[in-house]
């Protein structure tokens, strides 16, 4: 299984709509991506970094993958979709990471 973070880094000047992230956003993805294997996804709010640090991202967004070519795939043809819906939610570019859960 593959994961896909999502991450939007807390910065000072950033705004996140949660409720419209958690919903809206993410059945779009499920919608577009589930054709490509996309077989869970999962929303985590940042509270902090520990030590009465401020945690590093405002917000994770996790997609769960069959394969790394299926979201490869749906990216290639659906992620003018999804990348045309992030200022609805969030003036911050993310930063993705592809992992290989063991």
């Amino acid at each position: 299984m593959y994961k896909v973070n999502v991450m939007y880094p807390n910065q000072e000047d950033g705004t996140f709509d949660f409720e419209y992230y958690n919903t809206n956003h993410m059945e779009l993805v499920k919608k577009y991506l589930s054709p490509f294997g996309l077989v869970d996804t999962s929303v985590e709010m940042g509270i902090s970094g520990g030590g009465g640090e401020p945690a590093p991202y405002i917000c994770i967004g996790s997609l769960y993958f069959e394969s790394e070519e299926g979201y490869d795939k749906g990216i290639a043809e659906v992620g003018h979709i999804l990348r045309g819906d992030i200022v609805n939610y969030t003036n911050i570019k993310p930063i993705r990471q592809i992992s290989k859960i063991l």
